[in-house]
């Protein structure tokens, strides 16, 4: 063999050693794709499962106070009763009344602050979603299937309802 033979055979260029260089940089660069893929995918995980937790930790802060909240309806209820129970025209029982009024307001207004509201829909379209209805009455002055009274107030945390409101339904007269 002569001399130009062997490094024609030992050359880079040479059709023998550019294949496996040419296969080898198409590997290299299909392996540097995939890691570049799992790398993506690893990062959009880890920001989910950040934007979840964010998520998970603000719904825990803001109905934090679901049940003790809704154990303090059942004492605004109380309170709406024992004022329309003490009447108003007596002398003797104006100063309880009076007192039970001002509770009554303070706790709504502490209920206010912590993002309880009250759902009272007199005179709205009944929906199943925030009423309960506990009977249908025909009416002349309330439109059909609109709320013609309100037997207890409904009450929402944050637009999270806690307890539908009981309402009569008015029915065509």
């Amino acid at each position: 063999m002569s001399e130009q033979e062997q490094q024609d055979q030992q050359s880079p260029e040479s059709p023998e050693n550019s294949a496996p260089e040419t296969d080898m940089a198409a590997r290299v660069a299909e392996l540097e794709a995939q890691v570049r893929d799992v790398q993506l995918r690893a990062q959009a995980e880890i920001q989910n499962i950040h934007k979840r937790s964010e998520r998970e930790v603000e719904n825990a802060r803001k109905y934090a106070l679901d049940k003790f909240a809704g154990s303090l309806i059942d004492v605004v209820d109380n309170l709406e009763r024992a004022i329309a129970a003490t009447p108003a025209d007596n002398d003797a029982t104006q100063a309880l009344r009076d007192g039970i009024a001002l509770t009554h307001k303070a706790f709504l207004e502490a209920l206010k602050r912590n993002g309880v509201e009250q759902v009272n829909p007199v005179g709205e379209p009944f929906n199943a979603d925030l009423h309960q209805a506990v009977s249908m009455q025909p009416s002349a002055t309330a439109e059909p299937n609109t709320v013609s009274a309100v037997l207890a107030k409904g009450y929402a945390l944050n637009g999270r309802l806690l307890r539908p409101a009981m309402v009569v339904v008015a029915t065509a007269g």
